[in-house]
């Protein structure tokens, strides 16, 4: 079993940046492969970022390519998501993803554990 938390949402002014943590525990961080995922209100859950369980290959959503960056810390089982240049589309619920596979993807279907997820909300 896998728990993940996320945290560092908050309200920031469009162009500021944020950094998204997901603190992941039960297995080691390593042997699976992780993910950031948005719901925006009156919206399908998306996909953002994936990272493979290695941290060598990474997908980000083209509405986010060159602003977000993946990233993930073993030593800390943690997974981060840098927030660059952010506007009013990103406001949504982000959640931290993981599955049981070393291989990142990403469908939501292919995600075994999900954390509560954090709000962003960007101000125009």
């Amino acid at each position: 079993q896998v728990q993940l938390v996320e945290s560092g949402g908050g309200l920031v002014q469009a162009g500021g940046s944020l950094r998204l943590s997901c603190a992941a525990s039960g297995r080691t961080f390593g042997r699976y492969a992780m993910g950031w995922f948005r719901q925006a209100p009156g919206k399908e859950r998306e996909f953002v970022a994936a990272i493979s369980g290695s941290g060598a290959i990474t997908y980000y959503a083209d509405s986010v390519k060159g602003r977000f960056t993946i990233s993930g810390d073993n030593a800390k089982n943690t997974m981060y998501l840098k927030m660059n240049s952010l506007n009013p589309e990103d406001t949504a619920v982000y959640y931290c993803a993981a599955r049981a596979n070393v291989g990142a993807r990403i469908g939501l279907a292919e995600y075994d554990y999900w954390g509560q997820g954090t709000q962003v909300t960007v101000s125009s």
